[in-house]
């Protein structure tokens, strides 16, 4: 490797960097009227806003199990797991506070009427179940494995995924879509687990061949998942055509639109779709995932590529995750849905350089937010 597993891997930081700049550019820019479609969440396709958060767990996959193998080497095993319990747990705790819970109580009479368990069955539905928790939660899911041999890895990935499948199948897809749940509510660990431990694999790769070896294999699964991803998802309309096949016309008739395009046809739990956690949407991020940390391999591990802005954010991402929600809500009491494109740029430029600044001054003084 052109960098030792004992330092910093520069495509990683780069790539996580990269990743922090879209979410900033999705979060603000979303859902206004003057941008493009494909820059917000639709939850009936795969857009490019879609792509932003599996990136994250692909990092944190990748990182996850880089870090875990250094201090099982180091530390023992029991030091090992018990540190990663703490920091789940604590990242569980800021998420928390970033995205509280559901509900919101006028009167003392409401909270007593609602009772203990009608509080758990309704504070945890929504609101929690947003990138950090998931994080939170998945690296806790995976912890057993995430040491392990690729083998028993895949292993588990195939077991979670499959659970996926089935609770999706028997009813959590509609209650996903009807209480409005968050990116797979909170089962979204079983299939998050997915880009977290593709993640992981991209790391053994990595370390075990070097950059310029490993850009083959990176690039073919890239392409082998993404493939997957869409071709899980014309699972749909392949039960339509063989339940009306007089209707289905030509063979065109048997695929969906491919991702980042609106769907035309209706939809089910083999859409690809962030809110519901389908098993499609999340093989094609993760091979997207991939495929965009390859390039990076290309442009900063094999080349020579450094660009500071992702280096600032990539190397400091919980600072800049939390930082990027407190400005952001200063500005968009100010930018109507409506607004004219040249506003919404202005509004997110004067945004993110409030953002990069308070993370690079972070930075500056060595102070970096991890747990």
């Amino acid at each position: 490797m052109s960098t030792s597993t004992r330092s910093r891997i520069v495509s990683l930081d780069q790539f996580r960097g990269y990743t922090v700049a879209g979410m900033f550019l999705v979060n603000f820019i979303g859902g206004y009227a003057a941008i493009h479609p494909i820059f917000n969440h639709h939850n009936t396709y795969c857009s490019y806003a879609d792509t932003i958060m599996p990136q994250f767990f692909f990092a944190v996959g990748f990182a996850y199990r880089l870090t875990f193998l250094r201090r099982l080497e180091r530390d023992g095993a029991k030091a090992t797991y018990l540190h990663a319990v703490r920091r789940c747990l604590g990242l569980a705790l800021v998420g928390l506070v970033v995205y509280g819970l559901d509900g919101r109580y006028r009167a003392w009479a409401d909270l007593r009427e609602l009772g203990a368990w009608g509080f758990l069955c309704t504070a945890f539905q929504d609101r929690l179940w947003q990138a950090l928790v998931h994080i939170a939660v998945t690296s806790l899911w995976v912890l057993p494995v995430i040491g392990r041999s690729a083998k028993v890895r895949l292993a588990f990935l195939a077991a979670s995924t499959l659970a996926n499948v089935i609770i999706l199948h028997g009813g959590y897809y509609d209650w996903v879509f009807a209480v409005s749940t968050n990116d797979g509510g909170p089962l979204g660990f079983l299939i998050w687990a997915l880009p977290m431990l593709v993640g992981s694999f991209a790391y053994d790769v990595v370390a075990a061949r070097g950059p310029r070896k490993a850009l083959t294999p990176l690039a073919v699964w890239a392409v082998v998942l993404m493939a997957g991803g869409y071709g899980l998802s014309c699972i749909n309309t392949v039960k339509l055509a063989l339940a009306d096949p007089d209707g289905a016309g030509t063979v065109w008739a048997w695929f969906v639109e491919p991702p980042f395009v609106p769907p035309t046809r209706p939809v089910d739990m083999w859409t690809m779709s962030q809110r519901a956690g389908t098993v499609s949407y999340h093989t094609f991020a993760a091979g997207f995932s991939l495929g965009v940390y390859s390039l990076f391999v290309v442009l900063c591990d094999i080349g020579s590529l450094r660009v500071g802005v992702f280096r600032t954010l990539g190397t400091n991402a919980l600072a800049g995750y939390v930082i990027h929600d407190v400005v952001a809500s200063r500005f968009i009491p100010f930018v109507p849905e409506d607004s004219p494109l040249w506003h919404v740029v202005l509004c997110f430029a004067l945004f993110f350089g409030i953002t990069y600044v308070l993370v690079r001054h972070l930075e500056k003084s060595g102070i970096y937010l991890r747990l």
